[in-house]
């Protein structure tokens, strides 16, 4: 009798592990938010994004000069689980077609920050970029992290890369 209920079991299971080959399972997280915006609060754009949008959230136009970085601030506040981060990143359209980027990047925001969320952004290009009220400005994902507990030695293991970096492997 145990040896049919453990194979009826594993039957479930392979047949489970099939279907979920095709299924795509999301886990909604609720995250607390205070929006004090102008501005609707962040949004996937599509089913599949990674990313939320965040906006601007400025009382006049923001001008950055060639090179200049300047802090724009959302309206947001938000508390995190423990054990996640939201990373702030910047948005692929912006860096190509205008050249902005954010520094510290990706921003983290820890689980227990309660402060507005603010974007630091920088022109890299030649021109002065304006941004206003309500521009989307960068992507916020939220991902779960773990933390370390430092085990002090006095030697490493051997690894074929061994202390090569910053390009040894070379270009192609």
């Amino acid at each position: 009798m145990q040896v049919v209920i453990k194979s009826w079991l594993l039957k479930r299971i392979f047949l489970f592990l099939q279907f979920t080959k095709r299924l795509h399972i999301y886990i909604i997280m609720k995250v607390k938010v205070i929006n004090r915006s102008r501005h609707e609060l962040p949004q996937y754009e599509t089913p599949q994004s990674a990313g939320l949008d965040i906006r601007a959230n400025v009382d006049s136009p923001v001008v950055l000069k060639p090179l200049e970085r300047k802090l724009v601030p959302t309206g947001l506040y938000v508390e995190l689980p423990v054990g996640y981060e939201a990373q702030i990143r910047p948005r692929s359209g912006l860096a190509l077609k205008h050249g902005i980027s954010l520094l510290n990047t990706p921003g983290t925001i820890d689980a227990d920050y309660r402060g507005e969320i603010g974007v630091i952004m920088v022109n890299l290009s030649n021109e002065e970029f304006t941004v206003n009220d309500g521009d989307r400005i960068a992507q916020m994902v939220v991902a779960r992290h773990e933390q370390v507990e430092w085990q002090p030695v006095e030697t490493l293991a051997d690894s074929e890369r061994g202390e090569g970096g910053f390009g040894h492997t070379g270009k192609k």
